[in-house]
């Protein structure tokens, strides 16, 4: 039987509609809305700590960070690299290394973060280490990917990573540039809970003599992250309804963020140029729990610092 090609290939970026910009440029020519040509660029790749405890466990998980991003957040944290310069070239052949030396320094997982502009080129480097790699692929996004994307991606990742930024368009295209953004996000997410199923785990031991701490690790599932913005705890309690009323129960985990600081071109919008408050985080959190999403993650509100924000000093690449 002929095997079926997938759609995502390197003629994609011949005229490009990887994301929902779908700007159709010729990316080996020129930029396009993600800021970026084909070549694919990164900014580190290393263990790393901070994400959610099931996907950075005890060990860390193996975070590449990928240049560029089809989003234009206001607030991003990852700004110099998102919608700045910072990065180096890498070829097909050197990310499928990092992933296997990744691997080898026990990163619980590969942590692809936003990687959707250079989809392709991840795709090959993941074919060349498919009878290698034997740890979970986890795809970090923002949660604006076309549903075709996700489906193409069924065999090549285990655990979604997504964020639910908004459900109102007006400011999903003030402060990301992108007012279709539920339009796309809802969809996607729906389709990636429906490819991976409910959240599946494990109990991973550290092997060191002197510490007998366990941990919970993801091996398949999705968990949908959203940050509570300061001024709009509304629109986060509209997004959780939406959630609550559409998502199959208990075939997801949500990560609740508190820690929105203020950065990048949040100084241009008034409202966005503090931190949220105690009780804007806790009336979201409350309304989760009256919702039934009890599974899933909150965070302290020390969680809101600059420094947990990695350093895009090329380590690993």
């Amino acid at each position: 039987m002929e095997q079926k090609q997938n759609p995502i290939s390197i003629k994609s970026f011949e005229s490009c509609r990887l994301c929902p910009r779908s700007c159709g440029v010729d990316r080996r020519i020129t930029a396009g809305c993600c800021g970026c040509t084909s070549v694919m660029r990164a900014a580190r790749a290393a263990l790393h700590h901070w994400e959610e405890p099931c996907i950075s466990g005890i060990h860390g998980s193996g975070a590449i960070f990928f240049s560029g991003c089809t989003l234009r957040c206001c607030f991003c944290q990852n700004h110099l690299i998102s919608q700045g310069s910072a990065g180096k070239e890498l070829s097909v052949q050197a990310l499928a290394d990092i992933f296997l030396r990744l691997q080898d320094q026990k990163a619980h997982n590969i942590n692809l973060v936003t990687p959707t502009q250079y989809l392709p080129l991840i795709i090959d480097a993941l074919e060349l280490v498919r009878n290698q790699l034997r740890i979970p692929v986890v795809y970090n996004c923002g949660g604006y990917e076309r549903i075709e994307t996700v489906h193409a991606l069924k065999d090549y990742v285990d655990i979604w990573l997504p964020d639910f930024k908004y459900q109102d368009s007006y400011l999903s295209l003030s402060y990301s540039g992108a007012e279709d953004y539920f339009s796309y996000a809802s969809q996607a997410i729906s389709q990636m809970i429906a490819q991976t199923g409910p959240p599946r785990f494990h109990t991973e031991k550290a092997l060191s003599s002197s510490n007998q701490s366990s941990c919970t690790i993801m091996d398949r599932g999705v968990i949908i992250r959203h940050m509570v913005l300061p001024g709009h705890k509304e629109d986060s309690i509209r997004l959780l309804s939406w959630m609550a009323e559409n998502l199959p129960k208990d075939s997801y985990y949500i990560s609740l963020l508190s820690q929105y600081t203020p950065s990048h071109k949040s100084s241009r919008f008034p409202g966005l140029n503090r931190r949220i408050t105690t009780y804007e985080y806790e009336k979201v959190v409350d309304t989760a729990l009256n919702l039934g999403l009890n599974q899933g993650f909150i965070q302290q509100k020390s969680s809101a610092k600059e420094e947990y924000t990695p350093p895009f000093d090329l380590e690993g690449i």
